[in-house]
């Protein structure tokens, strides 16, 4: 059984719907809130479509789009498609992106019967939220996570769970609690032809490798709907807690805002062109970065900057597959993680370059991050509970350090531009000691590499960014050599874990995709294209039909574990592509 979910959403809200059309996961009023429809999770909320005697299904995306295609086939011949999408479009000058979602279902062959199954819930899967019919709609009303279901599909069937001919096609429109200004036929068909025409535009301006175009442009898409828009925030994962493994209680809430995925979701999508993300989340930064004021950051805030993100377990809800527990909210939170100061500084970084953008960064930003550099500096050697989040210890973690290292260097480089000769000697004098510090002590002579810790044996492949963000040359023997002890010990097949050794919850069981990635561009830093590539396909190959990927796999059976759709993972497609890839002129 393998994550067969397609995403929709519009940066305001998300769903997923399985490959038989049910709407298993729904939050509202926005990405990360309370989910109505939990059965994801094993709870009781569901938007499903039955066909009577369904014997298959197909499922894709309308073209470049986030619009989603279900086909039900019955044993009778008869066949139904469903359409999914949340309406995202620029209206009367501003972009409309509503907290709503739109099913539409018609029939395709014969005369197809149907049941419509709609259930909400709230206070995290305890509670059924009681319908109240209307004379087109079914209201759910809650002051928390109220909403309501308008439709052209006769009440009564839906509210007596009755099986119905599909003669005709029929729209849903899921959202707020308030009458609609049009028939919801006319209304949906509208939204749907203004929501397609504007996704196909904007994948038609991203700047794509020749190579591996629908993994990119699927990714991006995937990327973008990750995006909270009115903030800026981007979560790591539009889910909670579909374990890492089988039973293994590494289920985690991954609809925030991580600093550290978000740096990266915002590079890739820049690789792409699509600056636009960045713009939106260069607002975000500012917040933080104003308000911390020099002191501790921490690694992860809500998409809307709530920085209390008290971890519960949802004792309501079975969990995925019944594998529980069920959490909200994310410890991490409370975590001393310093590799966050470099994130932030690199997730800015282009903002003082870029000529593009309507609001450049000058020397206003340019002093507030100055604060996080002198942060950076003042704990680059220090203890924390590193990117892997470890719960139960901590040690200077090679990775923090690094990118701590990348936080001043940057600095100088952005005070470089701004003409700030004697900022960028300071910032540059502090980089090149950090840089002499972690060489010194991160180099394990011994183990021949780069360990994942000041003075440990133990090999993490969160090292390999080394290269990525310039603090080593890819052909430095020691990096050569990391690299190759990582493909000895941490690769399995086409797989990397980020690690070996036992954590709080036992070994890793999955290999982590994002480090799969981070192998691969290592690889070809070294020269090693052709097994990068070797890799990168086979990588590729493990995707969800619709082109997802969640946080990990298993490497024996080749099935995917952990949240979806990971940031991340999406990020590795593109980067790698864009790497990779066979330029232009040698396709064409």
């Amino acid at each position: 059984m393998n994550l067969e979910l397609g995403a929709i959403g519009n940066c305001t809200v998300s769903a997923l719907i399985d490959e038989d059309g049910t709407c298993v996961w729904l939050c509202l009023p926005r990405i990360d809130a309370e989910p109505v429809f939990n059965s994801l999770l094993g709870g009781k909320g569901v938007f499903g479509i039955r066909l009577n005697s369904h014997i298959r299904s197909e499922q894709r995306y309308d073209g470049n789009t986030a619009i989603l295609e279900t086909i039900l086939h019955s044993e009778d011949g008869s066949a139904v498609k469903i359409t999914d999408f949340a309406p995202r479009f620029t209206d009367r000058g501003r972009l409309f992106r509503p907290s709503s979602i739109v099913r539409m279902i018609e029939p395709l062959k014969g005369l197809p019967r149907i049941t419509i199954d709609l259930c909400g819930t709230k206070e995290r899967g305890a509670q059924i939220i009681e319908p109240r019919r209307g004379v087109s709609h079914i209201s759910y009303p809650d002051d928390g996570a109220g909403f309501r279901v308008t439709t052209d599909v006769p009440v009564s069937y839906i509210m007596d769970g009755r099986e119905f001919v599909l003669d005709r096609p029929f729209g849903f429109i899921v959202g707020p609690d308030e009458s609609l200004s049009d028939s919801v036929g006319d209304m949906a068909q509208d939204w749907l032809k203004r929501t397609r025409d504007h996704w196909r535009d904007w994948s038609r301006r991203l700047a794509i490798p020749a190579e591996w175009q629908q993994a990119v442009i699927r990714a991006a898409i995937t990327l973008k709907l990750c995006v909270y828009e009115e903030t800026g925030g981007i979560v790591a994962a539009l889910t909670t807690s579909i374990p890492e493994h089988s039973g293994s209680e590494r289920n985690w809430d991954y609809r925030f805002c991580w600093l550290r995925d978000a740096y990266f979701t915002v590079t890739a999508l820049n690789r792409l062109s699509a600056v636009g993300t960045l713009e939106h989340y260069l607002s975000y930064l500012r917040n933080i970065v104003v308000h911390t004021d020099g002191g501790h950051i921490q690694p992860v805030y809500g998409v809307s900057l709530e920085d209390d993100l008290t971890e519960t377990i949802a004792t309501a809800l079975p969990g995925y597959r019944g594998m529980g527990p069920v959490r909200f909210g994310n410890q991490a939170a409370e975590h001393i993680q310093h590799d966050v100061y470099g994130h932030v500084v690199l997730g800015a970084a282009q903002t003082f370059f870029d000529d593009r953008l309507f609001y450049k960064s000058g020397p206003l930003e340019f002093a507030h991050f100055e604060k996080v550099g002198e942060r950076a500096y003042q704990v680059y050697n220090t203890p924390d509970a590193g990117i892997w989040e470890y719960r139960g210890r901590a040690s200077v973690h090679t990775s923090s350090a690094i990118m701590c290292w990348a936080a001043c260097e940057r600095l100088a480089r952005i005070a470089g531009v701004l003409g700030q000769t004697a900022r960028q000697d300071h910032w540059q004098a502090r980089a090149d000691e950090m840089r002499g510090v972690i060489l010194k002590e991160a180099w394990n002579e011994k183990r021949n590499a780069f360990t994942g810790a000041f003075g440990g044996d133990a090999l993490d492949a969160s090292v390999l960014l080394m290269a990525e963000i310039g603090f080593i040359e890819p052909m430095d023997p020691r990096y050569v050599a990391t690299v190759e002890r990582i493909d000895d010990e941490l690769r399995e097949g086409p797989h990397v874990y980020r690690y070996r050794e036992a954590d709080d919850f036992g070994k890793p069981k999955t290999a982590f995709t994002a480090c799969t990635f981070w192998h691969i561009d290592a690889l070809a830093r070294i020269g090693r294209t052709d097994q990068a590539r070797e890799m990168f396909e086979s990588v590729l190959a493990h995707r969800t039909r619709l082109g997802l990927l969640s946080e990990d796999v298993d490497t024996e059976s080749g099935e995917l574990w952990g949240n979806l759709p990971q940031t991340y993972s999406m990020v590795g497609i593109i980067n790698a592509a864009a790497r990779l890839s066979l330029p232009w002129e040698e396709v064409v």
